[in-house]
C-alpha cells in the first residue's frame, strides 16, 4: 500500500452545506418543478425516486449554488449522518435541502464512484457517527466532513475498485428490478381471474374465513436463553424493508426454548406476514420458517398448498385493510378488519389451478431473492478488503 495516498477529505473535495431555511422556505416549494433532496429520500446509499419536493426555475437560479451534478455525493447532515449517496446522470441539476451536505469530489485526483463506496465501508460509518456533534441528534458540518481521514491508490485502481463494486450492485438492482415485475405480472394474474372474470355465483365471503390468521408473541427479552438462536424473529421494521418480497433475514433471532415459552408461532415457508399496527399492511412472504412479534399477523392458506394464491389475495385486499384501520394513537388491524372484509371466491379446484399458475412466478423470484442475498453478501465481504488494499484489483 506504499502507493496509497492518506489526507483529508477537505482536500480532495469542494463540500457545501445546503441552502439555509431563510434562503429556501417550505412555502416557497412547488409541484412539478426541479426536484430537492432532503433525508428521507436516502436510502440503501441510493437517491429514492419519490416525493420531491421541488422548486421552481426563479429558485433554482437563485439558488444554483446548491445545485447537484453527476458523480456528486450527498450526505445526511442531522440524524442518520453515517448514510451517503450517489448522484447518477438522472439526477444532474437536482437541488439539495438544506439538511444535506454535498462533497463535489476532485475527478482529477479521486474517483467519484470510488470515493462513494469508500463512505460505505461500515468502519467509516462508525467513526462519522462517533464524531458528530449533538446531545440529542447526531450532526455534521462542512467542517467535521472536510476533516475526515481519507486513503486512496492511484487513479487507474480506484477506478477498477469501483467497477467491480458497481457491476455487483447493477446486478443485484437488475435482480430486483426483476422481482417487482414478476410480482406485477402475478398481482395482473390475480385481478384477472378473481376480479375481472368473477362470476356471480361465487360463494361471497369475508377474507378472515378465507385464510388462517395466526397472531404473533415475543420471548421475554431479559431472558438471554430465549434469543440469538436458529429461528429467525420478524418485528414490523423487517417486513417494512422487505416489503412485498421474500423476507431471508432478520435483525432478531430467538432459541427453541424462547419459541416452547412464548406466544411466539412458527409459520411455515412461503407463509405471509402482514404488520398489523403502526405502519400496517406491510406484508412479505417467507424464505423459510420464521417465527414474528404480536405486532404481526401470520397467515397460512385455508386451500391446501396455495400459499401464493393467499399472498395475492391479501395484497389485492391491504387498500381496504389500511383504510379500515384505526386506534387514537397508532393504527390497528384486528380479527374483526378481516371479518368485515367482503369477497367472493370460486371453489378450491379453481383457486388449486390459478395456484399452479402462479407458482412459477414465485419460484423465480425466490431465486432472485437467493442470488441477491448471495451478491450483497459478496459485495458487503469485499468492500471493506479493496478499500484497505487487502485486496487488489487488476487494472
Amino acid at each position: 500500500m506504499s502507493e496509497w495516498k492518506e489526507t483529508e477529505l477537505g482536500e480532495i473535495s469542494e463540500v457545501q452545506t445546503g441552502p439555509f431555511g431563510s434562503q429556501l422556505k417550505n412555502g416557497q416549494y412547488v409541484t412539478g418543478g426541479t426536484p430537492v433532496i432532503t433525508v428521507e429520500h436516502i436510502q440503501d446509499f441510493k437517491i429514492k425516486n419519490f416525493n420531491y419536493p421541488s422548486v421552481t426555475d426563479e429558485d433554482k437560479i437563485r439558488l444554483s449554488k446548491y445545485l447537484l451534478k453527476e458523480g456528486d455525493i450527498i450526505f445526511t447532515r442531522v440524524g442518520s449522518v453515517d448514510l451517503s449517496a450517489f448522484v447518477k446522470p438522472e439526477q444532474d441539476g437536482w437541488m439539495f435541502s438544506s439538511r444535506m451536505l454535498r462533497v463535489r469530489p476532485d475527478k482529477t485526483e479521486v474517483d467519484s464512484r470510488f470515493l462513494s463506496y469508500y463512505f460505505q465501508q461500515p468502519k467509516f460509518r462508525e467513526y462519522i457517527l462517533n464524531i458528530s456533534v449533538g446531545a440529542t441528534m447526531p450532526s455534521i458540518n462542512t467542517g467535521i466532513l472536510k476533516g475526515i481521514p481519507i486513503s486512496y491508490p492511484l487513479l487507474s485502481e480506484q477506478r477498477a475498485i469501483a467497477t467491480l463494486l458497481t457491476s455487483l450492485d447493477d446486478k443485484i438492482d437488475l435482480l430486483h428490478r426483476q422481482n417487482a415485475t414478476l410480482e406485477a405480472m402475478a398481482e395482473t394474474l390475480f385481478r384477472q381471474w378473481f376480479v375481472e372474470e368473477a362470476k356471480e355465483v361465487w360463494v361471497e365471503t369475508n377474507l378472515f374465513d378465507s385464510i388462517e390468521l395466526i397472531g404473533g408473541g415475543t420471548p421475554k427479552t431479559e431472558n438471554a436463553e430465549y434469543w440469538d438462536g436458529n429461528i429467525k424473529w420478524l418485528s414490523c421494521g423487517d417486513i417494512s424493508t422487505n416489503h412485498k418480497n421474500f423476507i431471508v433475514r432478520t435483525e432478531k433471532s430467538i432459541t427453541e426454548i424462547g419459541l416452547q415459552n412464548s406466544s411466539a408461532k412458527l409459520l411455515p415457508k412461503f407463509s405471509t406476514v402482514i404488520s398489523a399496527r403502526g405502519t400496517v399492511g406491510k406484508y412479505c412472504l417467507l424464505s423459510e420458517p420464521m417465527a414474528y412479534s404480536q405486532s404481526n399477523y401470520g397467515i397460512k392458506p385455508k386451500f391446501e398448498g396455495c400459499f401464493f394464491f393467499t399472498y395475492l389475495l391479501v395484497a389485492y385486499s391491504v387498500n381496504e385493510l389500511q383504510a379500515a384501520a384505526y386506534g387514537s394513537v397508532f393504527d390497528t388491524i384486528t380479527t374483526t378488519t378481516f371479518k368485515e372484509l367482503k369477497i367472493s371466491l370460486p371453489d378450491s379446484l379453481v383457486i388449486q389451478e390459478f395456484e399452479e399458475m402462479a407458482k412459477p412466478y414465485f419460484k423465480k423470484m425466490f431465486n432472485n431473492q437467493n442470488q441477491i442475498r448471495t451478491l450483497t453478501s459478496l459485495r458487503d465481504s469485499l468492500l471493506p478488503k479493496l478499500m484497505s488494499g487487502e485486496v487488489r484489483v487488476k487494472i
